[in-house]
């Protein structure tokens, strides 16, 4: 898989879409703090967004998606200034039978959907570390096609109940994640981390390299090589995007995948230290406790107990 993919599917995404929300009228809604990522999404006319203390609003138009990630309460609102409400008694109140929320008096004026993604809570990082508190995608970018072609799809699954709607919302919830990620990163490649690094074009294909080779003893000198660059070139360049050098991100995500291994699956030590590169047990448990601070047997007992 590519890097990105890589991470997604360590995340362990569980995606939920909510309901349909039309309102008419000025309105204001706050929501409280929440768990991961949230996201947004315009149907009809307009609305306003901000997150408490931390941006200043900004207006969504129709076809407008957002992710919201730091967990910080949060606020949607036909404009700025209007008197703020419990976004979530409003929900729990208006919702009709047909799943969609209606709220207000007057003409309707906006129609919008929202969402929420929760991520394996050892892995959230990997993504959250790297993302704005509120990433903004205009339907005119030129790679949010994809994203109003997923929102044509909501429009419809959304205007009432239907059988396998459960199924449905959640496939296009994980198709808006993925486009939405993938509309940040073109409109800002120099984002920190290993998600900017993927918009470089030789940084990127050394991720990709690594990413499906996992196991391979890459060295370096034939990672810069394959990019077209000198080692030194590469290694500046690599740390400068990704937060680390070459070869301390590959023993990192190496660690990583060991990680998920431990605490998903029942392969012994030495199997998940093969799968990873090592052929000495006790160099990768040494590995993995400088990494994550603990041996994997910890890891494993804990892990497992906590799902008990």
């Amino acid at each position: 898989m590519d890097p990105l993919s890589d991470v997604l599917s360590l995340l362990k995404v569980k995606s939920v879409l909510s309901a349909r929300f039309e309102a008419a009228g000025p309105w204001a809604l706050r929501f409280p703090r929440y768990r991961h990522v949230k996201f947004g999404g315009v149907i009809k006319g307009a609305r306003w967004i901000w997150i408490e203390g931390v941006t200043q609003p900004a207006k969504m138009q129709e076809g407008d998606f957002c992710l919201l990630t730091d967990g910080s309460p949060y606020c949607f609102a036909s404009e700025p200034g209007v008197e703020l409400q419990d976004g979530e008694k409003v929900f729990a109140s208006q919702l009709d039978a047909d799943g969609i929320v209606r709220y207000g008096t007057g003409k309707m004026r906006t129609i919008s959907v929202g969402g929420q993604f929760e991520f394996d809570g050892d892995m959230s990082g990997l993504l959250l570390n790297f993302l704005p508190p509120l990433v903004h995608i205009s339907a005119d970018s030129p790679d949010a096609r994809s994203l109003s072609a997923a929102l044509e799809l909501i429009r419809a699954e959304t205007e009432s109940v239907r059988p396998g709607a459960a199924a449905m919302a959640g496939s296009i919830a994980n198709i808006v994640l993925v486009n939405i990620l993938r509309a940040h990163l073109a409109a800002s490649p120099r984002s920190a981390g290993w998600l900017g690094a993927l918009s470089d074009p030789r940084i990127g294909s050394a991720l990709g390299m690594v990413h499906g080779e996992i196991a391979r003893r890459w060295k370096v000198e034939e990672l810069a090589s394959k990019v077209g660059m000198s080692r030194t070139a590469f290694i500046e360049r690599f740390k400068e995007l990704v937060g680390l050098p070459p070869l301390e991100y590959l023993i990192r995500w190496r660690m990583t995948i060991a990680r998920d291994a431990l605490k998903t699956g029942n392969d012994n030590l030495s199997v998940i230290a093969a799968a990873v590169g090592y052929t000495s047990e006790t160099t990768f448990s040494s590995t993995f406790k400088r990494v994550f601070g603990q041996s994997p047997s910890r890891y494993r007992s804990e892990a497992r107990n906590r799902l008990e």
